[in-house]
């Protein structure tokens, strides 16, 4: 069920108008609701007391001053919902599975700021100092055993923090069978640490109890259009630079020979759906990052004059092949995007 809104029927230009503030709407009555209901459900099953408060803002959050979440506005609505996916592509949290993989997420750095456990020192010695600046770019390392693997990009790694609540989030979900999925890593002994100090303190009065909203989207005078084009500018990549026009002739010619084959921007855009969601499963990496770099091949194929001549399926494959790994080089490289905490 959702809310009846002027808007819902707006196209995107004009939806695009107006402020976030204005879009009057809320949680209650949608399917988030519903969510809510089955993480408090889950945390109750753990014998755990607190039952997190959830508000709708700009992003996914949990600050540490309430034992809260911030849920992304477009969530509320499904005409939110489609404007989200022709802005981004990728709708963070959009299914119930996804949605309920973040909450068990935020729940973890609920968690962690009701109860101060990053001032712990056994904490400290598993997962580090929560002190630690957040980093502008992280490179994680896809092999190791040491963290769970929880959200997309091997978010672990990224900082103390998200490594307790990834963690956290791993141990909560219902049938996870933590115990033999993660026998013989590393991430096993965090694993056993969440155990044991949620247990631990089942029973006991958390120290954060104050319930406000920070960041409310009732608040924000942003509109849309402003607010999108900030979160486009995150997924920005740099230019991939000469060395590409190399790797697009391995696949494609400019050979007059093959003038009467298909235009390789042709090819690519034709493609491009399936290309963008096969490497974004192999990636992990959000869509949108991943169309940004198509755009770019598309314009050098089309300074080259380049023709895709050949067999389509295996064309596919080895372009999917070179996009993977140009993707892979913008996810790990150092002028990567800035990454903001879930």
């Amino acid at each position: 069920m959702s809310a009846k809104v002027p808007w819902a029927h707006y196209p995107d230009e004009k939806l695009l108008q107006l402020r976030l503030r204005d879009l009057n709407i809320r949680i209650r009555g949608t399917w988030l609701e519903e969510c809510l209901r089955e993480l408090d459900g889950e945390l109750k099953e753990r014998g755990i007391r607190i039952r997190p408060h959830a508000w709708l803002s700009t992003e996914w959050f949990s600050p540490d001053t309430t034992p809260g979440i911030a849920i992304p506005f477009y969530l509320a609505h499904p005409r939110l919902m489609r404007l989200e996916r022709r802005m981004i592509i990728d709708v963070e949290g959009g299914t119930v599975p996804e949605c309920m993989r973040i909450l068990r997420h935020e729940a973890g750095h609920v968690l962690q700021h009701s109860y101060k456990l990053h001032r712990r020192r056994k904490w400290q010695q598993i997962f580090g100092a929560s002190s630690q600046r957040y980093p502008s770019y992280y490179r994680p390392n896809p092999a190791s055993k040491n963290f769970v693997q929880h959200l997309r990009l091997w978010y672990a790694q990224s900082h103390p923090d998200e490594d307790f609540a990834e963690t956290f989030a791993v141990w909560l979900k219902p049938r996870s069978n933590w115990r033999k999925r993660y026998e013989g890593w590393g991430a096993l002994k965090k694993l056993q640490y969440v155990d044991e100090t949620m247990k631990e303190i089942a029973e006991q009065r958390p120290l954060l109890t104050r319930r406000i909203e920070v960041e409310p989207l009732r608040s924000n005078r942003m509109t849309l259009g402003e607010h999108y084009k900030r979160k486009q500018a995150l997924y920005a990549v740099d230019s991939p630079g000469k060395s590409f026009d190399r790797d697009l002739f391995r696949i494609f010619s400019a050979d007059p020979r093959h003038r009467h084959s298909k235009k390789a921007t042709a090819f690519i855009r034709h493609n491009r759906t399936e290309l963008r969601s096969l490497v974004s499963r192999w990636t992990g990496e959000y869509q949108l990052t991943i169309d940004s770099l198509l755009d770019e091949m598309i314009e050098l194929c089309r300074k080259m004059n380049l023709r895709a001549p050949g067999n389509e399926r295996k064309l596919i494959m080895d372009f999917a092949v070179l996009l993977t790994a140009r993707t892979v080089h913008s996810l790990f490289g150092p002028a990567r995007r800035q990454w903001f905490a879930l």
